[in-house]
């Protein structure tokens, strides 16, 4: 009977025991599994929204930038020449003057009266010149039959061309008497658009006076003034040079928006660096019909210096900076990213025009790199929230750095 109770005793223990160990199996394989899981999940992360697109060949203009100021190619301040009252002012402010057109008129009657003098002055000296004449004629016939002395012949003639001296001198102050009435009329000395009236009717002028009446300034055609950084000054001279009789092209945009205003050509580079501000001078001349330009007015220029064909290009967002130097992220077929090392040769509008990393048709990320390094998945989108400035570069490029070692 003992045995018996032994033995099933035993049994059960063993029963228990299989259990226990079974009970183990399972609790260990099922933390193998959520491990595991759990391992899997770390390894593969979620996809990164990105905003991606192509590495573009295109022609690309290249261009120096400059800022400038737009000024007239001719401005006259309109003086008077002669003195007296101020009558009539024939101008508008702000009218489109032609050249000689009549702008003023100063009292001409002094002027007039002083002419009338001089021609009677005139008048009367020739006719005291024609007189010694006839008289010379007569002391000549009666030198000849010896009825009166040499001295009195000579006499004479010195009479007569005291006289011719004396008409020549009327001559003379008649001429000035007609320019002094001519300058009495104030006419424009050139073409343009006139200011703000220096001077009303009814004031006495002077021809000492230095504000004048009016100051003209030709608008159409137009001419800028900028400077570029002399270290610039060898490339544009170069580009002169490859474009012999032909001038470099200049584009002058609005400073406010950036809007293209006119586009004009070079006509000067100044002859000589100066030396304070490190910068060389040029002078463009534009068509301004439109007169979208206006003397005074700062615009940003663009000297067009040629052309760059085939050059690869991306939007300068795609370029990142890593201690390792510029690199960019390609996206693979398997919506994988990587870090691809890149050499830019100059950026403008927007566009990094790329020697050596890229080529055309490569898919890049343009905006979302700050959570991206190798190997991440990405998923595109069409806006990106605004990366945290603690999230922002330059953390990210420096892990970025190291991939591009490794590779």
């Amino acid at each position: 009977m003992r045995e018996m109770l032994n033995a099933r005793r035993n049994k059960i223990l063993w029963v228990a025991a299989c259990a226990v160990v079974l009970v183990t199996a399972v609790m260990i394989r099922t933390g193998f599994h959520v491990t595991k899981a759990t391992d899997a999940s770390k390894t593969a992360p979620p996809a990164i929204p990105a905003i991606t697109t192509t590495v573009v060949e295109e022609d690309v203009p290249i261009y120096q930038t400059g800022i400038g100021n737009v000024t007239p190619v001719y401005s006259v301040t309109v003086r008077v020449r002669v003195d007296g009252q101020l009558m009539r002012v024939l101008f508008h402010e702000g009218q489109v003057v032609e050249e000689g057109e009549l702008l003023a008129e100063i009292d001409p009657r002094p002027y007039q009266a002083a002419l009338t003098q001089v021609e009677g002055m005139m008048v009367r000296d020739q006719a005291l010149l024609a007189n010694a004449r006839i008289d010379l004629e007569r002391y000549r016939t009666l030198f000849a039959q010896d009825s009166i002395p040499k001295q009195q012949l000579d006499t004479q003639e010195a009479l007569v061309r005291q006289y011719e001296g004396t008409v020549k001198l009327d001559q003379g102050q008649i001429d000035n008497a007609r320019l002094q009435l001519i300058y009495s009329r104030v006419t424009a000395p050139i073409s343009g658009r006139t200011g703000v009236r220096l001077v009303d009717p009814g004031n006495i002028v002077h021809a000492t006076d230095t504000t004048g009446i009016v100051v003209i300034n030709q608008i159409d055609p137009i001419a800028v003034l900028f400077t570029v950084p002399e270290e610039k000054f060898q490339s544009i001279n170069q580009a002169i040079r490859n474009n012999g009789v032909n001038p470099l092209a200049v584009q002058a945009f609005a400073r406010e928006d950036g809007s293209l205003l006119a586009t004009g050509k070079v006509i000067l580079i100044n002859n000589q660096i100066d030396t304070a501000t490190g910068t060389v001078q040029l002078k463009a001349l534009f068509p301004n019909a439109t007169h979208r330009l206006w003397p005074g007015q700062y615009v940003n220029t663009h000297v067009i210096l040629g052309t760059r064909e085939h050059a690869v290009t991306v939007p300068e967002t795609v370029v990142q900076r890593g201690p390792n130097g510029l690199y960019a992220f390609v996206v693979k077929s398997d919506a994988t990213v990587a870090v691809q090392p890149i050499r830019v040769a100059q950026t403008q509008d927007g566009k990094a025009i790329i020697d050596e990393g890229l080529a055309a048709g490569t898919r890049i990320v343009v905006q979302g790199q700050y959570k991206l390094k190798a190997g991440v998945k990405i998923t595109e989108v069409k806006t990106i929230e605004a990366a945290p400035k603690s999230a922002q570069e330059p953390a990210r490029p420096e892990a970025a750095g190291q991939k591009a070692n490794s590779r």
